[in-house]
């Protein structure tokens, strides 16, 4: 078992993305070899770029409200407790809604060989 405590984790920028900082609370090397568990704090206007990743994600909404643009245009509004689970090679936006900045866990599953 492994405990990561609210004060630990280390800051990082996400490439394709903007008004944010994330802090990667637990994975490789010193965590899990298979999974990346990080919270990413976005700003009123924050978001992410139209891009992919080769990894699943899964995002869930600790505060805030955000929308998730697919490339087809479908957007899905994401509130508190809502997630929403992207396979890799899906390419997608990301926007704050509103005035109130949003916190999302991301929790990234990285390549299984």
């Amino acid at each position: 078992m492994k405990v990561v405590r609210a004060n630990e984790g280390n800051v990082y920028e996400a490439p394709n993305h903007f008004n944010m900082w994330g802090v990667r609370k637990f994975g490789p090397p010193e965590g899990a070899k298979n999974i990346n568990v990080s919270i990413s704090e976005f700003l009123p206007d924050g978001g992410a770029t139209m891009c992919s990743s080769d990894k699943e994600r899964i995002y869930y909404v600790l505060r805030g409200s955000i929308t998730v643009e697919e490339e087809n245009g479908t957007k899905h509004i994401l509130n508190e407790g809502d997630l929403i689970h992207i396979l890799p090679g899906e390419n997608r936006s990301m926007a704050v809604n509103g005035l109130v900045a949003a916190r999302v866990m991301v929790i990234m599953l990285m390549n299984i060989k």
